[in-house]
């Protein structure tokens, strides 16, 4: 969900959504925009994504505590058709109890290992979740004393795991003086902040995902009142020894898409593919969005 900093603007409205985005360093091909709607009360809210290596399944999750999987209908050129529904579970505490709306149950970013173990990032009781079965009691993962001090709504939205099982998180904003974004790191059974990314207070964390290439995937949002949202997505080389190599691979102009939350990064044997996902925060004047990119070098 955007966050406590919407800023109502004065300026006139002055950029069409027909526009294209604007690119930087990376050359990316437009795939296509697939509006994705069910007649249910709890559909909607996606504010993470992962699709699959093949690029014909999916999982998302919701800020409320749900989650949903399913196969992608693609046609000739690989464009989304179709979301097929195959399962969807209400997500549990670690004491068995259903998470609802609000505090406890926002849940914010989704990471599935190779073996197939699902985390979750939560907002607002600010924490990380282990699920080895979407449909039985979290796995409560200690949290570091640092993450009680998080204001609230501005926690981890963004969660990527790389392929040896290594968890990064971050909070939505960057902080200090040099407006950049700390990178907590889960592994071995521990949490540290040994990483930072540059930031900046006009774009906010919001999604995030290793690629097959095995850079980080930065999804970032920038609420612009009455205007609407921008979107951008920046990639950064990933070792132990941090980030770097920060690269742009997109900029959205206002308007031209929803409030993109969710990122999965993915080959689809042409080039890596993006897909995004959009949170319409449950309201009827926004729509569920899923959009496609090719990065081509």
């Amino acid at each position: 969900m955007p966050g406590r900093r919407y800023r109502t603007l004065i300026l006139p409205f002055l950029i069409s959504i027909l526009a294209s985005p604007s690119f930087a360093a990376a050359s990316v091909e437009y795939i296509g925009t697939f509006v994705w709607s069910l007649s249910e009360d709890d559909f909607g809210g996606f504010s993470g994504i992962e699709i699959a290596d093949d690029g014909n399944s999916f999982h998302v999750i919701s800020d409320r505590a749900r989650i949903r999987w399913g196969m992608i209908e693609r046609d000739s050129s690989g464009r989304i058709r179709n979301m097929r529904m195959a399962g969807r579970a209400h997500l549990q505490d670690s004491a068995g109890t259903a998470l609802l709306p609000g505090r406890l149950g926002d849940s914010e970013g989704l990471a599935i290992a190779p073996d197939g173990t699902i985390w979750v990032s939560f907002e607002g009781l600010d924490r990380v979740a282990r699920y080895d079965d979407v449909d039985r009691p979290a796995t409560r993962i200690d949290i570091p004393d640092a993450w009680q001090s998080i204001p609230t709504n501005e926690g981890f939205e963004a969660l990527a795991i790389t392929a040896d099982g290594t968890l990064l998180t971050l909070p939505e904003y960057a902080i200090g003086e040099q407006t950049s974004f700390p990178v907590w790191r889960y592994a071995n059974g521990s949490w540290d902040q040994p990483f930072s990314l540059p930031g900046s207070e006009k774009w906010q964390a919001v999604g995030a995902d290793i690629g097959p290439d095995g850079k980080f995937y930065l999804l970032e949002r920038n609420f612009r009142g009455l205007l609407g949202f921008q979107s951008r997505v920046r990639r950064f080389t990933f070792s132990d020894d941090g980030f770097s190599d920060e690269e742009p691979i997109l900029e959205s102009n206002t308007l031209q898409y929803d409030n993109l939350e969710g990122i999965s990064v993915w080959d689809d044997g042409q080039g890596i593919r993006i897909t995004m996902i959009s949170d319409d925060n449950f309201l009827a004047i926004q729509r569920t969005e899923l959009v496609e990119y090719r990065i081509l070098n």
